[in-house]
């Protein structure tokens, strides 16, 4: 156990929270509380063009609604602040300029046309699509008056042009790649803000981060960066890159395919414990089967060594399933709470006590929060026979029963299970009919179809009052 671990999650501001987005923050939040480290939240919005409007407000607030609190961000505060990048831009600027100063990057001046125009003719010539280093070999002194001249430029590291690279990877183990493969990547583009690459690298030494957890998808970028950390003379972090997330064919988990967005499975009635559970799962197993837990648990139970290097496909129907357990498990003034706007929604309000009984109800019979409501419809609705309902709902015993029914529940409001056991030996005295032959029919009438709830359940759900006039239009309809 360590004080010394920190751990970050630093996401760009350029849409809702993705499902793989949620993976990387859960992973670095469990790391750091396994290990009694720090988990840290930083904002990279240096990418001006992608930045949605209202996108970091809504990162924070689905941060804080799935319980990953970070030690350290944009909201809590921090010794390492600012935790938004674009406030620290002046950083970024300073070692681009101590990196040009060693030879190590260098001004280019290509536009947007040019670099258009050779991407056209490396694909034309069936070469890999890249920069190749035009601008290298110009002069720090040519370089040095364009600049001063006003001429539009980005700064681009200078990277090795042969040779190999090989480094440790947590759960790749050793990996190697090739300098031919890596490009002169910008650092500093042409509006003067950062990429991803030098930002990420400068923010993770000064912020003291010791471990950096992400996705695949960044592994081939680590070459770039542990150059850099070469050139500023600072030691890199280890790094962990884990598994891609995979739809079910197996292609690379995308808007494309359906939701990725976490607020979307929230919307749809997923819970937050089912979707931290299901997501930690994603490319993480613990000892043993067990496949249910608690972020409590999580924190106690997780290890990067058990992290796995294959792609881990998304299951909606495991998602399902292991949603409807929670529903079933949780306490349940737990799932009241959670369910309530899905109901507010369907019903408007309700009497705390129906709302209780409605979700005791549904829970069991639904996968989703979205689909509890649905459960409980037939209480509330119009109910429509068929023709074989009718014929049972027309015998003159039954008929006779309905209107006893009606008569009886119009005496009192509070119709408790005592009360309608009361009333059902009652009926079977007054008609001398019981079992199928008592239930069936006063089930079909109160709520359309023979085999459902208790009575006593259907009259609080359904309301009294309605339950009346259903008892007498199953009699007018005669």
């Amino acid at each position: 156990m360590s004080n010394d671990i920190r751990v970050r999650f630093a996401p760009s501001p350029t849409g809702y929270l993705h499902v793989g987005g949620l993976r990387t923050a859960l992973y670095n939040y469990l790391y750091a509380r396994k290990v009694g480290g720090k988990f840290i939240l930083r904002i990279e919005d240096t990418d001006q063009a992608r930045y949605v409007e209202g996108a970091v407000e809504n990162l924070l607030a689905t941060m804080k609604l799935v319980g990953l609190q970070a030690d350290e961000g944009p909201e809590k505060g921090g010794e390492f602040g600012p935790y938004y990048q674009s406030e620290r831009t002046e950083l970024y600027r300073k070692y681009a300029a101590e990196l040009i100063a060693k030879g190590a990057a260098y001004y280019c001046f290509c536009s947007s046309e040019d670099l258009a125009q050779l991407r056209e003719e490396q694909l034309k010539d069936g070469y890999t699509t890249g920069y190749d280093g035009r601008c290298r070999n110009i002069s720090p002194e040519d370089a040095e008056k364009r600049v001063a001249a006003g001429e539009d430029y980005v700064i681009r590291l200078k990277t090795p042009d042969e040779g190999v690279i090989t480094f440790y990877d947590m759960v790749r183990e050793k990996v190697t790649f090739g300098w031919d493969m890596v490009d002169d990547q910008v650092l500093i583009k042409s509006d003067g803000f950062p990429t991803y690459h030098l930002a990420n690298v400068v923010d993770d030494h000064l912020m003291q981060i010791s471990h950096v957890i992400r996705g695949e998808e960044w592994l081939s970028s680590v070459p770039k960066h542990l150059y850099l950390y070469e050139q500023l003379g600072w030691k890199p972090p280890k790094m962990a890159h884990l598994p891609l997330l995979l739809n079910p064919d197996k292609s690379k988990l995308s808007k494309r395919q359906g939701d990725v967005a976490v607020e979307d499975y929230l919307n749809k009635g997923f819970l937050v414990e089912t979707l931290l559970n299901f997501i930690a799962l994603l490319g993480w197993h613990a000892k043993g089967d067990r496949e249910i837990f608690s972020l409590a648990e999580l924190e106690k139970e997780f290890s990067l060594k058990r992290v796995s290097k294959a792609g881990a496909v998304f299951d909606l129907e495991k998602l399902r399933w292991m949603n409807g357990h929670y529903l079933k498990t949780l306490p349940l003034e737990q799932v009241i709470e959670a369910a309530k706007p899905f109901f507010l929604e369907e019903f408007g309000e309700l009497e705390p006590d129906v709302l209780s009984e409605f979700i005791d109800y549904s829970r069991p019979r639904a996968a989703t929060m979205l689909e509890m409501p649905e459960e409980c419809k037939t209480f509330r609705a119009e109910i429509t026979y068929s023709e074989e309902d009718r014929a049972i709902l027309q015998d003159a015993t039954s008929q006779a029963m309905f209107g006893f029914w009606a008569d009886e529940l119009s005496l009192q409001s509070n119709w408790t299970t005592d009360a309608v056991n009361g009333l059902l030996k009652k009926t079977y005295e007054k008609f001398g009919v019981q079992g199928k032959k008592l239930y069936f029919p006063l089930r079909l009438a109160l709520f359309g179809s023979p085999h459902g709830p208790e009575l006593d359940k259907i009259i609080k759900l359904a309301g009294r009052e309605r339950c009346i006039i259903r008892l007498k239009k199953v009699r007018s309809e005669k």
